[in-house]
């Protein structure tokens, strides 16, 4: 069986150049070519995951089936090449001294001492190859950037692997800035070369170089960026900013970067790879018929990477009914009942999103209390589907203190606390007060949907698996309750025991979901539930509803 070739993605200069992006799109450009690729992620950063990094810092943590929380990136690679992500696909420093300390505890090193080099590498190399064997290609992304303290056991470890592997085996590509200077009215290579060098100087020769830039690299500077670089001039790839981020893909092949990628590793590169799906999804996406608003309820505006696979569900359903969706940011701690009308009076949709305390909670139940009674479309999502559970049995039912233990210990606990469920045949148990990392309900768990709902008409099937990422329930003592009010729930665990979907009959669309149905969205496969909302925002718009 043939060893995977390993592909190596670093970047420098600044951070946030779009090495995820990029890694994605090539992973993308090479499974167009008919190659099986695998895509990795591993994060420098001292926490043993995302899981409990505020996500002002970090943006949306991703999570895969089979339960782990996971670096955003990952998102952009299950989007890109629609290949499911999985626990042995992201790793952080914190998971890797984690293991390092307790090997060390155990006394698996025999006493001796335990080193940086070769035990800290050591481990990230065999995370590095772990679960490769079924892949042509490994792709590879170091977070952070070139110089970072922490990362250097990360490129110390890739150093290493490009020496065992051989030229044949692992390449490396290099993300780097070429700014443009408006003063000067110039764009400067002196970064990229700085970046090299720093990279060349810990032992790593980058086999190609993406050039991030606004504007169009002139041929004489990317032959000067080669030049001091040390590589060949077609190897110098600009990688420009694009409208969407569905063009990047096309945008690389059009700079010829796979074609690069393969004479690094001398296969053939004459047959263009199929990339007619990218096509259709940009020509969608450039070519909008019509324009809808929906109102985004919720407590992390300020920084949009929060809610990235949110966002991009939202653009695959805009770009499968050829309909711009635009997003209005409303923060949840600024709206009431009193203002609502004035916050949400122009929008066609309502959507309440997962998150977590306390913050802002009064002003999602508003904002949901006016798309119920407006018969404006509705959609919550985790905290969201709570939250419209606790407005009905305040407005509805009338019980005045409803509310989640997750906000007071002092209510009617239309909400609570989950501690013990059941996944695969096994009974998982978790303690009020035990670690915050990696304890709640996490990764790909089935539902049972009722026939004659709208859930069941969306998904068009009995059985659904969806992925989960959260520590409270709906009380299932107050189903009957909320049933007579006028809800279904549409959705069951199989051992229903635990509420996945509800829906408010004789609305146009409402629907609360405990999953987080945006994780599996992809701009060639939207997924059901954003295209029904959107289809029934749409109508809205247009006075059908």
């Amino acid at each position: 069986m043939n060893m995977a070739k390993f592909i190596f993605i670093t970047g420098g200069v600044v951070s946030s150049l779009g090495k995820g992006l990029a890694s994605a799109s090539l992973g993308a450009l090479l499974q167009a070519r008919g190659y099986k690729i695998r895509l990795k992620k591993l994060d420098p950063y001292l926490n043993v995951d995302p899981g409990t990094m505020s996500p002002y810092q970090h943006g949306e943590v991703f999570v895969t089936d089979d339960g782990a929380e996971a670096d955003l990136d990952l998102g952009h690679y299950e989007r890109f090449t629609g290949v499911p992500a999985r626990k042995g696909d992201n790793t952080t420093a914190g998971r890797i001294y984690s293991k390092l300390l307790a090997k060390e505890r155990r006394g698996d090193y025999l006493g001796g001492t335990v080193q940086v080099i070769p035990h800290v590498t050591d481990l990230i190399k065999e995370f590095i190859k772990e679960g490769t064997e079924d892949a042509d290609f490994v792709l590879c992304e170091i977070g952070g950037t070139v110089g970072d303290i922490e990362a250097l056991p990360f490129f110390e470890a890739i150093r290493q692997l490009g020496y065992e592997f051989g030229s044949n085996k692992s390449i490396y590509v290099h993300l780097t800035l070429v700014p443009y200077i408006n003063a000067a009215k110039e764009l400067k290579t002196k970064p990229t070369q700085h970046s090299v060098k720093e990279l060349r100087s810990i032992g790593i020769q980058p086999n190609i170089l993406l050039c991030r830039s606004e504007r169009e690299i002139p041929l004489s500077e990317r032959q000067k960026i080669a030049l001091f670089c040390n590589i060949p001039e077609d190897s110098v790839i600009q990688a420009l900013d694009q409208k969407n981020i569905y063009r990047v893909p096309v945008a690389y092949h059009e700079e010829q970067l796979d074609k690069q990628v393969l004479k690094c590793f001398n296969l053939p590169y004459d047959v263009k790879p199929n990339l007619d799906k990218w096509h259709k999804i940009i020509h969608s996406a450039e070519n909008p018929e019509q324009e809808v608003k929906i109102a985004i309820v919720g407590k992390y505006n300020k920084l949009k990477d929060a809610y990235k696979s949110l966002i991009e569900a939202f653009d695959h359903a805009g770009i499968y009914h050829k309909c711009v969706v635009k997003l209005c940011w409303v923060n949840a701690s600024s709206i009431n009942e009193l203002n609502a009308d004035e916050k949400l009076k122009d929008v066609h949709g309502i959507m309440v999103p997962g998150g977590f305390g306390s913050r802002g909670v009064e002003g999602k139940i508003a904002a949901i209390k006016y798309a119920r009674i407006n018969k404006i479309p509705f959609f919550g999502i985790c905290l969201g589907m709570q939250l419209a559970s606790i407005e009905a049995a305040r407005n509805l039912l009338n019980i005045e203190n409803a509310s989640s233990t997750e906000f007071t210990e002092h209510c009617t606990n239309i909400i609570g606390l989950l501690t013990e469920w059941e996944k695969s045949g096994v009974t998982e148990k978790r303690e009020i007060n035990e670690d915050l990392g990696g304890t709640m309900r996490l990764g790909a768990y089935d539902c049972v949907l009722q026939k004659d709902t709208l859930a069941y008409q969306i998904y068009n099937r009995e059985i659904i698996s969806e992925r989960h990422r959260h520590r409270y329930e709906f009380n299932i003592n107050y189903k009957e309750k909320l049933e007579s009010a006028g809800f279904t729930f549409s959705g069951i665990s199989k051992d229903r025991k635990l509420m996945e979907i509800i829906e408010l009959k004789d609305h146009p669309w409402f629907l609360g979901v405990q999953f987080h149905p945006e994780l599996k969205s992809k701009p060639f496969d939207p997924h059901p539930l954003f295209t029904s909302f959107i289809n029934a925002v749409i109508n809205n718009r247009k006075g059908i509803l």
